[in-house]
């Protein structure tokens, strides 16, 4: 398995906006096991993404799909940087 956890921030006071779009263009993604959308509760614009693939390839062929490029097209305005970024390798999921 392939996991990943990023946290970004949203340009100040569109956390929520961004979150928004997260969720609504969320689509079936061949490969993903788990993808959290969450807020920071100590930074007001930060959010963390939180995911599980069955293999690194699927995660990068994620980026292909028209549901994802889209809300990434949408989403790219609210972000207002990227601060961590983390891979990991699940051992389990529940």
């Amino acid at each position: 398995m392939y996991g990943l956890i990023s946290r970004f921030k949203a340009q100040t006071g569109k956390r929520d906006d961004l979150i928004a779009i997260m969720t609504e263009g969320a689509v079936k993604m061949p490969g993903c096991i788990s993808y959290v959308i969450a807020r920071d509760p100590t930074d007001a614009d930060a959010i963390w993404i939180t995911e599980v693939w069955d293999n690194k390839e699927s995660h990068a062929g994620s980026l292909n799909i028209p549901g994802v490029k889209a809300t990434i097209q949408k989403a790219i305005p609210l972000i207002g940087g990227f601060d961590q970024r983390f891979e990991t390798e699940p051992v389990s999921v529940a």
